[in-house]
């Protein structure tokens, strides 16, 4: 392979954000409420890109200010990254992790949807065939055809409404004034997405507020704010913005094994089955999309 780092970087990221819902999940165990493991998370990502810029030295493009506009407008469409991020961790307090990052990952097509809507810019055969092999894995994955499968209807409204934000947030991160450097974009949507969380919980945060949680705070926040825009900023740029979509896939099959390994969740043939499925369909969409 002609630049392997840049695929391992990008896989690294995947990873990164695989493992994620399994440790949200874990500190929960110990007692640790959702409400304090999503403001830590995104208020060590904030502190840590805001002291990143501040040290890093700008070339002569990237020293300009940054007008308040787009600061502005950076924080409202950083909102859509709390808001994901508290809908996906509230989802698994319901479901199982292996469902939960089934229903996240449902932004694979409802961001083609509102592409077509939007944009009124109709998708190709192709991807519409990824779409219902999408729909299909899904079923498979969640366990749909179970007749036993006691889902709470809870998690299953909060991990779709995950997959819709989640879509927003891939929106931002790829489009919102793209031509500011990378970091600072990733400061203001951090930003964005720490106001919406300290909205959403509030009083909650300080009530469930306790001195080893930071530890766990800081943890996913290295795995969720911190490493993977880093490594696919690194990445994406040199493997491209499709090969980037399905290598970053693999967060799909990370995040089903470390619920597995650790939260001893258990995981049938089928479930893979359309895991796998869903993983052929990331490449079929991608695969018209320029390098």
């Amino acid at each position: 392979m002609k630049d392997y780092k840049s695929t391992l970087y990008v896989a690294a990221g995947a990873c990164s954000y695989g493992l994620l819902a399994t440790i949200v999940k874990y500190a929960n165990h110990l007692g640790i409420h959702t409400s304090l493991l999503t403001f830590l998370q995104f208020m060590f990502g904030f502190l840590f890109l805001l002291v990143f810029n501040l040290l890093t030295k700008p070339n002569a493009q990237e020293k300009r200010p940054v007008k308040f506009a787009a600061k502005f407008k950076l924080m409202a469409w950083g909102a859509s990254l709390g808001l994901t991020t508290t809908l996906y961790y509230l989802s698994i307090q319901y479901i199982p992790v292996s469902v939960g990052i089934i229903l996240l990952m449902q932004s694979i097509w409802i961001s083609l949807v509102a592409e077509a809507l939007l944009l009124k810019k109709f998708p190709s055969l192709g991807k519409i065939a990824g779409v219902l092999i999408v729909l299909l894995g899904t079923a498979l994955a969640s366990n749909l055809f179970k007749n036993d499968n006691n889902f709470d209807y809870r998690g299953i409204v909060l991990g779709f409404g995950a997959g819709i934000s989640y879509a927003l947030a891939i929106y931002a991160s790829s489009s919102v004034e793209k031509q500011l450097p990378s970091p600072v974009r990733s400061q203001f949507l951090v930003l964005g997405g720490l106001l919406l969380i300290v909205a959403f919980w509030n009083i909650d945060i300080i009530r469930h507020m306790q001195i080893h949680a930071l530890a766990w705070g800081l943890l996913i926040a290295i795995f969720g704010t911190i490493l993977p825009p880093l490594l696919f900023t690194k990445g994406i740029p040199k493997t491209g913005i499709a090969m980037g979509n399905i290598i970053s896939s693999l967060e799909i099959p990370i995040s089903t094994l470390s619920a597995m390994l650790i939260l001893q969740e258990v995981v049938s043939g089928f479930q893979w089955l359309g895991i796998l499925l869903i993983l052929m369909a990331v490449v079929v969409i991608n695969a018209g999309k320029p390098h």
